[in-house]
């Protein structure tokens, strides 16, 4: 079926070829009869045509069921040398293009990582090295037969061997990502890439004659050296510059461009194509930017709206739909490129299938992911055209193969995808209505952007709103204008924040008696479903457990409340430990601090730890639910004091998630003061007190979190 589906779409995609070279010559004579001799020089000009280009054809296309990424390329058909002629693949497109392809690639390594390797790491192993060796051994194979040499036929084979993960979304809407086949699908991604980008170094290479043993010696160690660097050393200083200048956004930014280009730049001194450090950076850099982050939202909107369509638009602006007639041979390269990759691909899955025993709709469903290229092939074969190694007519047979995988890849990923078996997935998605709306009491700047990045990793996903809360007492008077111009200054901060995160807002400006009351009245009015406060760490006896203020809301609150401290950023952290003391059954606390923080470790792409303490008569208690968590929880058991197991494990990168007990303080009922003396042993950790107000006083319905087979513990 997938063959003669292709060759049905094969046939059209050349059609809309030829019918975009015959309107374009047509409109170019009729209309244009200057610009289709005289390409645009003037650079407004030039710019209002691109960007016109990004605007429209990515809409048209859409609205005809196709990806954006064919109709941006077959506008670069339309616009350029062979089309229209109102732009010259000159200089500046050149320029503009390279940009958008270490970008492209950029944005292709923040999808991976090191971790998926980590996770079914003998299925990540087994496919990354079939899916990459089938494909290379029938695509040179059929280069040689159609009259391909060597390196060519290697370097258009290395091109079927990677892949892009283009239907992911898809997988996202099924519910379907923690799947083991498909994370051994992102594992094997990262494989297939790096080997098909050597492969690609190494004919560069052989094509200049170059491919002696001084390049081995030299390559071989540089390269590991360069690997080692780049993976080691980047996090580490992009920790330290997110820590020092984290609260600069626009240095954030820069900063990751910066890394972005030296790391290119210092690849291509070693004598390997630069989109492989782009790549690579990608992948370092990814533990460092949280996926739901605002400066993870301002680099993918950059570079999909701006850069990677400029490289798109000129891999258009190299196509020659007039070729198939000028060279008949065209037709039968891209013939036989879309069916060695779609044969190749399809054995890879079928045959990893077999191996790790997958039904066959997960085979399918790999298969359906793993076919689409657009990456790492496109950024291959501009590589290979502009040394010479291709000819046009093999730059257009992989164009075919792109717009035909890039057409099947998302059907056959969702008519698969939707036959995967619940029991498969393994799911995490929990039930997290008291995300939906946060309210967040800002009053610190400083501590203000902590805050609110963790109400925004909470409450992306589920498309809830932010409530930025700020209150003015009137205890002392009347309020003053300073106070109101810096309540304003207050809120409009956590508003950029938001916007810049793409979350709905909606700030609060409160006077009132007192600031606990304000708080809880507002939670009351905009029907917060869970309140997230600031706390510094260390409180005197005399101020309560965390502050007269905080602990007036958490008596009172009728949703739960996060009390939060974080002297370095979310984003820092290296591992996420989750301490309770070991019960029979878990306390409403004890689950929602299992929700937060699973779902914490998801976005911040850390591991997760579930440090269970037992102490006297609890040594030999059972603890059933233990059994129910997921199999990425590191569970460790230990016994003695709550406080100091967690101080003997805690380390300044983690962040500690702590359910509250309840106890007596001066005569009221209140939360006990571990989260006080584990600040004070810890101070350089970070730690969220997870609250839940009486089950009279609730209305959550907590969902607990399940899995296909019990985990060995």
């Amino acid at each position: 079926m997938s063959l003669s589906v292709s060759s049905e779409i094969l046939s059209g995609v050349f059609s809309i070829f030829l019918s975009v070279d015959w309107l374009t010559t047509q409109v170019s004579l009729a209309a244009f009869p200057i610009l289709s001799q005289q390409p645009i020089t003037d650079p407004v000009t030039m710019f209002l045509v691109l960007v016109g280009v990004m605007l429209i054809a990515p809409l048209l296309f859409e609205r005809l069921g196709l990806p954006g990424i064919v109709g941006l390329i077959l506008a670069g058909v339309a616009i350029g040398p062979h089309g229209l002629g109102l732009l010259e693949r000159d200089q500046t497109i050149v320029l503009l293009g390279t940009v958008g392809l270490l970008f492209l690639m950029f944005l292709g390594g923040l999808e991976t990582s090191l971790d998926d390797l980590k996770k079914n790491a003998g299925a990540a192993l087994s496919f990354g090295m079939l899916t990459f060796l089938v494909p290379m051994a029938l695509g040179v194979a059929a280069m040689l037969l159609v009259g391909y040499g060597w390196l060519a036929a290697v370097l258009v084979a290395s091109c079927l061997a990677s892949h892009t993960l283009l239907a992911l979304p898809v997988l996202n809407r099924l519910g379907i990502m923690k799947a083991a086949p498909i994370t051994a699908t992102l594992g094997g991604t990262l494989i297939t890439n790096v080997l098909a980008l050597l492969v690609l170094a190494v004919v560069v290479k052989a094509q200049a004659g170059a491919l002696t043993l001084s390049f081995w010696l030299f390559l071989i160690p540089s390269l590991i050296v360069f690997t080692v660097m780049t993976l080691w050393g980047l996090p580490r200083l992009g920790r330290w510059f997110f820590l020092k200048f984290g609260h600069d956004e626009n240095a954030e930014f820069v900063f990751v461009l910066v890394a972005l280009f030296v790391v290119s730049y210092i690849a291509g001194l070693i004598e390997i194509e630069p989109i492989v450090g782009a790549f690579l950076v990608g992948v370092a850099i990814t533990q460092q930017i949280p996926a739901l982050s605002p400066l993870m939202n301002r680099i993918q909107f950059i570079g999909n709206t701006l850069f990677v369509p400029f490289f798109l638009i000129s891999v258009g602006m190299l196509i020659d739909p007039l070729i198939i007639f000028k060279e008949p041979k065209t037709l039968l390269v891209a013939a036989v490129i879309i069916l060695a990759e779609l044969l190749s691909k399809f054995l890879a899955a079928w045959g990893t299938g077999q191996i790790f025993r997958w039904p066959f709709a997960s085979s399918m469903t790999v298969f359906g992911l793993s076919m689409a290229q657009a990456a790492s092939t496109l950024a291959a074969i501009t590589v290979a055209f502009n040394l010479k190694i291709v000819d046009e007519a093999t730059v257009n047979g992989i164009i075919a193969m792109i717009l035909v995988s890039c057409i099947l890849s998302p059907w056959v990923t969702e008519r698969w995808g939707s036959r995967i078996e619940p029991g498969e997935a393994a799911p995490s998605d929990l039930s997290l209505d008291w995300g939906k709306r946060i309210l967040v009491p800002v009053s610190n700047p400083d501590t203000e952007t902590s805050l609110l990045n963790l109400a925004i990793l909470l409450s992306k996903r589920l498309e809830g709103t932010l409530l930025p809360l700020h209150v003015l007492t009137d205890r002392q008077g009347k309020i003053s204008e300073q106070q109101q111009t810096h309540q304003q200054r207050l809120l409009s901060i956590a508003e950029n924040l938001a916007h810049a995160a793409v979350v709905d807002v909606s700030t609060v400006a409160r006077v009132d008696h007192s600031i606990e009351k304000g708080v809880l009245r507002a939670a009351t009015e905009h029907q917060a479903s869970l309140i997230i406060c600031g706390w510094k760490g260390q409180t005197s006896n005399r101020s309560g457990l965390f502050g007269n203020v905080i602990d007036s809301i958490l008596q009172q609150a009728t949703v739960p409340v996060l009390v939060a401290r974080f002297p370095k950023p979310a984003s820092m952290m290296d591992r996420i430990v989750l301490a309770i003391p070991a019960t029979r059954q878990l306390l409403d606390a004890d689950e929602l601090a299992l929700m937060l923080a699973q779902r914490l470790a998801e976005e911040l792409k850390a591991p997760l730890e579930l440090l269970l303490i037992y102490s006297g008569a609890r040594t030999r208690m059972a603890t059933p639910w233990v059994d129910e968590l997921s199999d990425e929880i590191v569970i460790t058991r230990t016994n003695g004091s709550l406080i100091q197991q967690i101080s003997r494990v805690l380390k300044p990168t983690d962040l500690l998630v702590l359910p509250a007990r309840r106890g007596r303080y001066q005569g009221k009922i209140s939360v006990r003061r571990t989260p006080d003396a584990v600040a004070y042993r810890n101070s350089d950790s970070s730690m969220i007190v997870v609250h839940t107000p009486p089950r009279s006083a609730q209305a959550l319905t907590f969902t607990k979190i399940t899995r296909s087979a019990p985990a060995p513990v």
